[in-house]
Formats: C-alpha cells, sequence, structure tokens
C-alpha cells in the first residue's frame, strides 16, 4: 500500500467529507477541550492536527499546506506530542451531549491519538527509526499528480525542496548511531534515493514547464536538497550497523496493538494463531501442488508458478489484470462499487522500492484524479538471477493486483471516501487497510477466481504465505530474539520466498512492527463475516458493503458496532 498511513506519528492515511474552516499553518494549534459540542471538538482537532503534520495534510488535498515539511526540532516532536496528548486527554473528558454515532467517533480519534503517539513517545522512532521520516518526506504528490498545473506544482515542490536542507539537518540531530544494520541500508537507500530523485525524475517531471527563471530556481533548490539528503544517507551509513538493537521487545510490542489496533490477545496466543494459518496455507498449497507439479517438491511447485512470468513485464501484465478483475466483482455481485475511478499502473520510483508493490491514493479532499498503482523492479544491486527471481509470476501478480486494486485499497478507500464520518476518510488504521486488502486475496478466491486452476490457487497461496512469515517474523522479531538470518530463514523454508523477497521482507520487519497487521486483520475480518453472515455466502456483499462504511478504525471497534457488542474485543 499505500495512502498515507496513521502510523509512526504523521504520516496518516486520509481524506475528509466535510468542508472545514480553512486553517492556515502559520497559526498555532488549536485546543479542543473548550469545545461546546462534538462537531466543534473534532473540527477543532483537525485544525490543530493539520498544522502539525502539513504532509499528511497536503496527500489528503489540502494544497494550502504545499510545499511545507513537520517541525523535527526537538520542540517540533514535543509539540506533536503535547498536542496528541492534551487530545486523548480531553477527548475521554468530553462530557457533551453525543450521538451514538459520535461517540463510536470519540473513540476511533483516541485510538488514532494513541497509536501515533507511541511511536513517538514510547517507540521513540524520531531517534531511532529512519522509517519515521522517509514517507514523510515523500514529495510524490507534486510530480505525479495532477492537482494543478504543472508550473504551479513545480513551485510547490521548489518550496518543498527549499524546506529539506533543515528538515534533513533535524533528522540528523535526531537519529542517533548506530543502528541496526537494516535500519542503515532503509535510511541511506531512502535519503539517497530522495537525492537521486530531486536532480532526476522530479526534473524531468517538469521539463515542459517553459520559464527559464522558474528551471534555474528549481535546479538551485533541488541540488541543495539533494546535497542535504545525500549528506544524511552519508551520516545514516557512516557507522557499521549493529546486528540487533531493533526489538521492542514483549511490553510495547503488546501496548502497540492495543493502542493502534484494540488488540489486547496474549502474545504467546497470538503467535499460536498465526502458526495455525501458516499450517492452513501450506497444507492447502500441498494439496494445490499435487495436481500442479505432481512429484515435485513444494519449493520446485512455487518455482514452476513464479517461472510462468509476463513476458512483457509485470506492468504491463498488471494493466491486463485490473479490467478483468473488476468484471469479475460486477459479475459475482460480491461488493458495491462506489465511482467509477479507475488505478493507473505504473513503475515505482527509485526511493520507495522496499516493498515490490503499493498503490498511492488520492485524498478526497482532491477531486477526480487518478490512484497509482506501483510495482517495484529487482534491487539492481542484486545478482541476475536473483533479479530474475524477483519478478512475480502472472498468478502471484494476480493476487497482488487484487489486494492493490480490486477489491483491495483502492476500492477501500472509494468507500472510506465516502464514509459518514470524518474520521473514517482521514484514519483508514494499518489493521483495517492491509487486513481487508489481504482479506479480498482469499475471499476471491474462495468466490470462483480462476475456476479453480491449482496455478491460481497457488497464486494466491504464494501471497497468504508471505502474508503468514510477516506475522510471526513481527513478533519474533520483536519478542522472542528471533534474528534477521532466521526471519529471512523462515520466509524462504516455511512460505517459499524467493532469495530476495526473503531479504526485504525480513529486514522491514525490524523497522516495520506493524506488519503483523496483514494476517492478524485478515483473520479478525474473516471471523467477524461468519459471525455476522452465518456462514451465508449470499449475504457477503452486505457484509462487505457494512465492513466498508466505516473507514478504517480498529477492526474491533467495527466488530462491536456490527455484532452489538458491549465493548471492542478482538475475535480471531
Amino acid at each position: 500500500m499505500t495512502r498515507k498511513f496513521a502510523r509512526f506519528g504523521g504520516a496518516a492515511m486520509a481524506g475528509a467529507l466535510l468542508v472545514l474552516a480553512a486553517c492556515s499553518a502559520e497559526k498555532a494549534p488549536q485546543s479542543a477541550g473548550s469545545a461546546a459540542n462534538w462537531t466543534e471538538f473534532r473540527d477543532q482537532f483537525l485544525a490543530g492536527y493539520f498544522p502539525l503534520n502539513p504532509n499528511f495534510a497536503v496527500y489528503q488535498g489540502k494544497h494550502e499546506f504545499d510545499g511545507q515539511l513537520p517541525d523535527w526540532s526537538a520542540d517540533g516532536l514535543q509539540k506533536q506530542i503535547a498536542f496528541l496528548e492534551k487530545t486523548i486527554a480531553d477527548a475521554q473528558a468530553f462530557n457533551g451531549k453525543m450521538s451514538d454515532a459520535e461517540k463510536f467517533e470519540r473513540d476511533y480519534l483516541v485510538h488514532v491519538a494513541q497509536g501515533q503517539l507511541f511511536f513517538l513517545k514510547d517507540a521513540d522512532f524520531p531517534h531511532k527509526n529512519p522509517a519515521f521520516y522517509v514517507g514523510q518526506l515523500d514529495p510524490n504528490v507534486y510530480i505525479s499528480r495532477p492537482y494543478a498545473d504543472p508550473a504551479t506544482r513545480m513551485k510547490a515542490f521548489i518550496s518543498y525542496a527549499e524546506k529539506v536542507p533543515a528538515a534533513a539537518a533535524q533528522i540528523k540531530a535526531n537519529l542517533k548511531l548506530p543502528m541496526p544494520a537494516t535500519f542503515v541500508k532503509y535510511g541511506s537507500a531512502g535519503f539517497g534515493g530522495f537525492a537521486d530523485y530531486y536532480t532526476g525524475d522530479a526534473k524531468a517531471a517538469f521539463a515542459d514547464v517553459k520559464d527559464p527563471a522558474l528551471q534555474k530556481q528549481f535546479d538551485e533548490v533541488a541540488a541543495k536538497a539533494a546535497a542535504a539528503m545525500k549528506d544524511l544517507a552519508a551520516y545514516v551509513a557512516s557507522q557499521p550497523g549493529s546486528a540487533d538493537g531493533w526489538a521492542l521487545g514483549a511490553d510495547k510490542f503488546s501496548k502497540m496493538l492495543l493502542t493502534n489496533e484494540a488488540v489486547d490477545t496474549p502474545l504467546d496466543e497470538l503467535e499460536r494463531i498465526g502458526q495455525a494459518d501458516l499450517k492452513r496455507n501450506q497444507d492447502a498449497l500441498k494439496a494445490a501442488c499435487a495436481t500442479y507439479a505432481a512429484g515435485m517438491t513444494i519449493a520446485d511447485c512455487m518455482k514452476k508458478m513464479g517461472s510462468d512470468k509476463p513476458a512483457d513485464g509485470p506492468v504491463a501484465e498488471a494493466r491486463r489484470q485490473l479490467p478483468m478483475l473488476r468484471a469479475f466483482l460486477v459479475e459475482k455481485d460480491l461488493v458495491s462499487i462506489p465511482g467509477t475511478e479507475q488505478a493507473q499502473v505504473e513503475e515505482s520510483p527509485p526511493y520507495n522500492r522496499q516493498n515490490s508493490a503499493y498503490i498511492d491514493i488520492p485524498g478526497p479532499y482532491e477531486k477526480g484524479l487518478p490512484s497509482v498503482y506501483y510495482i517495484s523492479p529487482p534491487d539492481p544491486s542484486w545478482d541476475k538471477q536473483t533479479q530474475l527471481d524477483f519478478v512475480p509470476g502472472k498468478k502471484d501478480l494476480l493476487f497482488t493486483s487484487v489486494h492493490e486494486v480490486w477489491p483491495g485499497h483502492f476500492l477501500n478507500f472509494l468507500h472510506s471516501n465516502r464514509a459518514e464520518s470524518i474520521f473514517g476518510k482521514l484514519f483508514v488504521g494499518y489493521a483495517f487497510a492491509e487486513g481487508w486488502a489481504h482479506y479480498t486475496e482469499e475471499m476471491m478466491w474462495d468466490a470462483g477466481l480462476g475456476d479453480g486452476d491449482p496455478e491460481t490457487h497457488i497464486g494466491q497461496l504464494s501471497n497468504a504465505l508471505l502474508r503468514n512469515c510477516r506475522y510471526l517474523s513481527a513478533i519474533g522479531l520483536h519478542t522472542k530474539g528471533m534474528t534477521v538470518a532466521d526471519s529471512e530463514k523462515l520466509f524462504k523454508e516455511q512460505c517459499y520466498q524467493d532469495e530476495g523477497n526473503a531479504r526485504q521482507q525480513a529486514a522491514r520487519g525490524t523497522y516495520d512492527p506493524l506488519y503483523l497487521n496483514y494476517t492478524m486483520g485478515k483473520l479478525m475480518i474473516r471471523k467477524l463475516r461468519e459471525d455476522w453472515t452465518k456462514g451465508d455466502k449470499t449475504k457477503w456483499k452486505a457484509f462487505h458493503d457494512e465492513f466498508l462504511s466505516y473507514g478504517g478504525p480498529p477492526i474491533p471497534m467495527v466488530r462491536a458496532a456490527m455484532m452489538k457488542e458491549a465493548s471492542p474485543k478482538a475475535v480471531f
């Protein structure tokens, strides 16, 4: 994925229904504590939140914040923390007259604030984890999203680039060395990738702007921004990375799940649940391989599926897949498709290739703009065979397209952009978004995608197993003493991933501890579906529409609302 997630304290996924009073980035954050009613409280919160997180606001289409970056100085970080702490206290103490929908929205807001506060304060990501910054620095909105004419967007990029050297200095002052080796590689590649992007793809994107003075200004600020990012990348890589140092520990990991996802399940039980789902998918894979690749090992069966590669590359193949997937949804009547929007498919930019695929979706403040499904090429530093293996097989890619577009993330946001609650648009949580997208892969197979073809089933299971190993790696890496090498081995031997993906995914688990949310979210959604429909497949469409109408709060909150339960609880 993604649009911007509400994790790591400022890069939240977003959008909004209501037209709020415009708030200038120069204004001090407002307090919501004096509000006379919930609507006023909510609007005051947003008026304070946007200036503290201007990059978030821009990605949602609030272009009065164009060119701005958060204040990552010590004072700036403390202001973010204080704002979230006061928001939580004031929301929990709010005792005005409230409807049930407003009470739900209040609890939704509290979880958003608690989740962001965890990464800012408890996990201390601003001082430890370069992933906290990479997503928030992303200038792609100015380059590839045609919300205004090229000259206007070029000016916005120039304003952004002018602020990069100061931001880079703040980041450099914040990040403490030495860092784990995986953080060093991620940070140096991410920051260094920005440097190349500013003077390369970004420059090329505005080549048609016929304004010599503007082009000259662009070149000057882009060069300075690139130099600052190169310096930051060099700083991150200036000390050898440590073999450990990423683990949150069991207490913080549990608090992360509770604050971000309202999940309080004991870690040992969570691990058992993940192991059971891994075995379920492994057993299904064995059965599919017995038909598709009789006599072969499971690993060779997976290689056979992966060797069926698109001759003209994955981008062209994905472009062919999307119309077929949408038609399948319509034919099977599985979920409502609001609107007429379509998603484009492109190769991912160099600074954002740590995942093989993701989608960028405009916030609902934007009007009539395309979403872009990005697919990453192999790392050129890998050997030729590893690069070849990294390119997905057609059926593997098919379920990536399901996950990212139809009916995964893209459809999720078509619904969330139309949610009744403003927070349903502004803050689509990690487990909701990734859980839904991953859930749809198995749901589509169960609904008949591929007509029982075993190669198609293996493609679906390949994606499921990848997420099983993310789930178990997150718990292992952060609470059980698992090493990166152990995680790589798990991805290769238990989930049958190729060398490049195993290497990439094991590293990701160290700096993205919530990547267990794919499987965790899927399992909670699947259980809710079975309980809500009582096993009646004819009610799937009604369930999907109802589930998606909430936008993206913690899934236990949705369960409590849909099942009319007294309080949120995680049920798998």
